[in-house]
């Protein structure tokens, strides 16, 4: 729904997020020469270059060589590590990209508004993926807290919705589902059939677009049963759009949050594998927990994260 045109095609079109603490971590400082060295903590490879255009074009470190060639940087080492897994679908290359982009501006010493930095960061990654990216990622990493995207006509608005974090902490559980997913593929088939004038697919987000109103309104009255049950609906609509969006493992895996107490589940971002979440009442979480990781997933710890971007600054070349 978040990726332009769809949004424009759904009146009140909006998204629902929180922020979790599942963070990226990128560090940098300065190198005497004008060599460009790069470090994965995740995956433990290194690689030097002598020039970003040297990345730019590496099957794997595309998004980075982009960045860097968007600040025109030079003479630096770059370290970057992220909490989440490979392909989960919550964002996580979002949120390492969007601490990329803040650690280089201040490196460099360019300003940029909150906007820009995001519109930065999706672009890049548009040109890295060769496919369209979506606006909601972004914002989580950036602002942290629960919030709406309204997705209108005259932009992109973030709303932060009266929701105790701690109420809605409490009855989440994160799943991996042990499957990496990609999520150009899915997105970019969706986008075309919607574009092409499928019906299916454009009922199913109009129908998609009316839960997010009705979870929006349930969430900010805490009326959780509610919630969940927006949920499952949403779900049960989003496996409608292209058949890659669901597994049988991930079916069952959603069956047996659903038999142990759960309200509803979904996979996270476009389906196919990564995260699946499930929501329940707190005296039933622990049994949900269980029936997914014996269904073969692995549980996530996690917190709704307050905070969003943070950048600390321990020399005049350095900044996280």
């Amino acid at each position: 729904m978040d990726i332009w045109p769809l949004y424009l095609f759904h009146d009140g079109a909006q998204t629902l997020n929180a922020a979790i603490s599942l963070r990226a971590h990128c560090s940098l400082s300065s190198r005497r020469d004008k060599r460009i060295v790069v470090t994965s903590d995740d995956t433990g490879r290194r690689i030097e270059a002598q020039h970003w255009s040297d990345l730019r074009d590496n099957h794997e470190l595309t998004l980075l060589g982009r960045i860097l060639q968007y600040f025109h940087a030079s003479g630096l080492e770059l370290r970057t590590r992220s909490e989440s897994p490979m392909g989960a679908g919550i964002a996580g290359s979002s949120a390492l990209n969007i601490a990329v982009c803040a650690a280089l501006a201040r490196w460099s010493g360019a300003t940029h508004s909150e906007d820009a930095l995001m519109q930065i960061a999706m672009n890049v990654e548009a040109q890295a993926i060769d496919v369209p990216t979506g606006v909601q990622d972004y914002r989580p990493a950036l602002y942290g807290g629960i919030s709406a995207v309204e997705l209108r006509v005259d932009g992109i608005r973030r709303i932060p919705l009266p929701v105790d974090p701690a109420e809605l902490e409490q009855r989440l559980v994160l799943a991996y589902t042990n499957a990496s997913r990609n999520s150009g593929i899915n997105n970019w088939e969706v986008t075309k059939r919607h574009i092409d004038g499928d019906a299916t697919v454009k009922a199913s987000f109009a129908r998609i677009r009316d839960i997010a109103g009705s979870m929006r309104a349930a969430l900010e009255r805490a009326d959780w049963i509610e919630v969940g049950r927006q949920i499952a609906d949403e779900w049960e609509n989003r496996k409608q759009l292209a058949p890659g969006v669901t597994t049988p493992q991930i079916d069952a895996m959603i069956a047996a949050a659903r038999a142990a107490g759960a309200h509803g589940g979904k996979v996270c971002g476009a389906g196919g594998g990564g995260c699946l979440f499930c929501i329940g009442e707190p005296a039933d979480v622990p049994a949900i927990r269980h029936a997914l990781a014996a269904a073969g997933a692995r549980i996530l710890e996690f917190q709704i994260e307050r905070d969003g971007l943070r950048i600390e600054t321990r020399d005049a070349a350095a900044a996280r």
